[in-house]
């Protein structure tokens, strides 16, 4: 199978994550193209690592995907408090939040 639609596919997802994070003003909406471009990472780790024949690919995006999810976790998080404190989620809310 060849590799290149997988790794076109993973450049598409990672370049409309990167639209949406310089796009959106809402936070859930970066956060969920930050995800986006986190599984078009995980996708050609994927992808290189059937490439070369070893494991080494798919345990990084393994990996990748654990911190994902920490990252996910925070971010809302942040989002519940930015809601709680401002009844926004507009990512210039965040700003001030600061001390």
């Amino acid at each position: 199978m060849p590799v290149q639609p997988w790794l076109l596919l993973g450049a598409a997802l990672f370049a409309l994550g990167v639209y949406g994070v310089l796009t959106r003003r809402n936070a859930i909406g970066v956060l969920v193209a930050i995800e986006l471009m986190a599984n078009a990472v995980n996708l050609n780790l994927a992808v290189f690592s059937r490439l070369h024949g070893n494991l080494h690919g798919q345990a990084f995006a393994l990996f990748g995907l654990a911190l994902t999810v920490a990252e996910v976790a925070v971010g809302l998080s942040i989002v519940i408090l930015l809601h709680r404190s401002h009844r926004s989620v507009r990512v210039g809310a965040a700003s001030e939040l600061k001390g």
